[in-house]
């Protein structure tokens, strides 16, 4: 079953207003807006504005000389996707699961489910109500495929039901082409083709050499939504179509309303020790470990301080996550004083019982690692405590990369053998000035921040080639000499470019590593 909510963005607005629809403010036209480069553009409009003549993509300012009493309200995509993904699980009462077909539809899975309604009839017919209650606009279809019902629900009746043993074909001749879900360049090719209806595209697609001809045109488009010919087939149920399912989460959430409001430091840490307890004690029950936790103040004036804590790992343990709030709450302001805190594990991830008095004597002797990393993350910032991690590549500024100490290192590309490196890398090639016998030959004296250095001993050179698959063509290349000067010190140079390459002018010296 498709579901279009072809005014959810509207709809909603107008419910989170409190406003009946057709009365009020929606009688009036109005317009939700978004900013861009060149000025407010218009996302959506409700009925009203849209008998106006006033559509989605047109600009503010062309709207208004249409209709001048236009009111507008900025658009809102992202509470409309949380919004769409909350009915995909109210939408979970007409079968097992269900999925979102973003920005404003839903599909539901009715299989062998309908007979529970009275029929697929009565199905359509019960989904439809329930949304007209809830004060959305809904249209609804029913077909073998999620791509017979999405066209049937954009550009069939309503209620409009295709069933298996019918001939898919035959029943969405009719629609246009725009109900396969092509984007919209693909759709002005297919019209400037002749192509309008499902039916001229099945005429054409029936024999090979159609489809060969339509192959080659839209034979560098990857999406299926640049591609008629998947799509088609996708709509017959030729080829499958995956979907992905919309799974309600658990969030572990416990909370304490208090009988008077609190305003001292003292009573703040005692609630928040006895909701970090009730939080560990659910986190047992789902045996699963806080990676991140979200703690809300409700003032008695109405405002919200939220406290946020990102974990290095998972932790059930309630001193740890007491300890790591409490450099947290020194700054809240309580105001007339506190009555609500509610303490929320926002990112949990599994965590099996373990032996905890082993943990405990190391974070009591001040070995336990998580615990050091979650101190100094608290202390220093989210993003200042990482750990450097080999990545597969040799380029030398690229063959390693940053991520937060605990977490798993990537899956190698493949261990790549390296000559010798130096200990230490600078951040940046330095360019450096160089004597050198002949164009090609090694360095004999080169000048770094001020200082002339003679090489005493060279050993070179390495060659490193640039990666073609993501560089340019004129890159050049790379010769690497390991050298030592006259007081023994060691450095690692490299010589950028050959003579002749075809690639620039004469080639630059560069020094990259130091060496013990």
């Amino acid at each position: 079953m498709s579901i279009w909510l072809a005014r959810l963005s509207v709809d909603r607005w107008r419910l989170c207003n409190n406003i009946t629809a057709g009365e009020g403010p929606d009688a009036a036209p109005l317009a939700l807006i978004s900013e861009t480069a060149h000025g407010p553009r218009i996302e959506t409009a409700n009925a009203a504005g849209l008998a106006e003549g006033i559509c989605a993509g047109m600009m503010l300012a062309d709207a208004r000389t249409l209709y001048p009493g236009l009111a507008v309200a900025p658009s809102d995509p992202a509470g409309d996707l949380a919004f769409l993904e909350k009915l995909a699980l109210w939408s979970q009462r007409w079968g097992p699961w269900t999925a979102l077909d973003p920005p404003d539809g839903l599909l539901v899975d009715i299989s062998a489910v309908a007979h529970l309604f009275g029929g697929e009839v009565r199905l359509l017919d019960d989904a439809a109500a329930a949304f007209a209650n809830r004060g959305l606009s809904a249209r609804v279809a029913a077909a073998p495929t999620a791509g017979a019902a999405w066209a049937l629900a954009h550009y069939g009746s309503q209620g409009a039901i295709l069933a298996s043993g019918d001939d898919g074909m035959a029943r969405l001749s009719s629609l246009p082409v725009a109900a396969l879900r092509l984007d919209n360049d693909v759709l002005t090719v297919l019209r400037r083709l002749g192509l309008k209806r499902l039916g001229d595209l099945s005429g054409r697609f029936d024999d090979k050499s159609g489809r060969d001809a339509i192959q080659r045109r839209f034979r560098n488009r990857r999406s299926p939504a640049a591609n008629p010919l998947v799509r088609l087939d996708q709509l017959l149920g030729r080829v499958p179509e995956p979907l992905l399912p919309v799974a309600a989460q658990c969030v572990p959430l416990v909370q304490r309303r208090l009988a008077e409001p609190i305003r001292h430091r003292a009573l703040l840490d005692h609630v928040v020790d006895d909701l970090a307890k009730d939080m560990v004690r659910e986190l047992e029950r789902q045996a699963k470990g806080a990676r991140r936790m979200d703690l809300g103040l409700w003032r008695v004036d109405g405002e919200v301080v939220m406290r946020h804590l990102e974990l290095a790992a998972a932790t059930r343990d309630p001193a740890h996550i007491c300890r790591l709030f409490a450099a947290r709450l020194d700054n809240v302001d309580a105001g007339f004083g506190i009555e609500t805190i509610r303490l929320r594990a926002s990112w949990v991830e599994p965590l099996a019982l373990a032996q905890g008095d082993m943990e405990a004597a190391a974070e009591a002797r001040g070995t336990s690692l998580a615990a050091f990393v979650d101190r100094l993350s608290v202390r220093l910032g989210p993003n200042a405590v990482r750990r450097p991690v080999p990545h597969a590549s040799h380029i030398p500024e690229r063959a390693q990369r940053w991520q937060p100490p605990l977490e798993a290192e990537p899956p190698s590309q493949g261990q790549l053998a390296f000559h010798t490196r130096p200990l230490k890398l600078l951040d940046r090639a330095e360019p450096i000035a160089v004597l050198y016998a002949t164009p090609d030959g090694f360095p004999r004296s080169f000048r770094w921040r001020g200082q002339v250095h003679d090489v005493a001993r060279v050993e070179g050179p390495e060659r490193i080639a640039p990666e073609w698959w993501r560089e340019r063509s004129t890159v050049r290349l790379r010769d690497y000499y390991r050298i030592e000067d006259g007081e023994g010190r060691r450095y690692w140079i490299y010589r950028h470019g050959i003579i002749g390459d075809g690639r620039g002018g004469l080639p630059d010296w560069y020094l990259q590593g130091l060496f013990a």
